[in-house]
């Protein structure tokens, strides 16, 4: 991290995450992992991510571009284009806002960041997702994410609400 970015992670993490747009009902962005269940649905053109938790969002990967929108800017999710190679979905990531988290740890970005991600399913029930963040605004040079998503099958997703900046967070605990 660049000396700034670090000391701003401190700063977030002494600070027990408080301030963690995502706790606040704000989009986790990319690549952030939730704790909830995410749906993955493909048409030839467009591959949709569905996300169960935060704000029950969604994001589209454009399958059928090969350049950002002009207008791509400020984005919780940024602007995804996406090509297979062989058996491994692409995806190139730009145009976000500088709003959300890279993950608890409350580490930064600015709006120069690309992410490069890569989906491969390995076998039935697992996916491995690879995600390359760029950002030279926050970061000395590229760093890597890797993780593998785990299929749940006879499962549906339900119905969560959050609302932004909620203070209500006693019901979520039953008191």
């Amino acid at each position: 991290m660049l000396p700034w970015a670090a000391a701003l992670s401190k700063q977030r993490t002494e600070n027990y995450s408080a301030d963690d747009p995502e706790a606040h009902c704000q989009p986790g962005g990319v690549p952030r992992a939730t704790p909830y269940h995410f749906q993955i649905v493909q048409t030839p053109s467009l591959v949709l991510i569905l996300f169960e938790g935060n704000i029950h969002s969604f994001r589209q990967i454009f399958l059928d571009r090969t350049e950002h929108l002009k207008t791509a800017h400020d984005l919780w999710y940024g602007d995804s284009i996406g090509h297979w190679d062989g058996d491994t979905l692409v995806v190139d990531t730009v145009g976000f806002n500088d709003k959300f988290w890279f993950g608890m740890g409350g580490q930064p970005h600015t709006t120069q960041l690309r992410v490069t991600e890569r989906f491969h399913r390995r076998d039935f029930g697992n996916l491995e997702i690879q995600n390359v963040i760029d950002d030279p605004g926050a970061y000395t040079k590229p760093w890597v994410i890797k993780r593998v998503s785990t299929l749940e099958t006879g499962f549906d997703m339900t119905e969560y609400v959050c609302n932004e900046n909620n203070t209500d967070v006693l019901h979520l605990v039953g008191k």
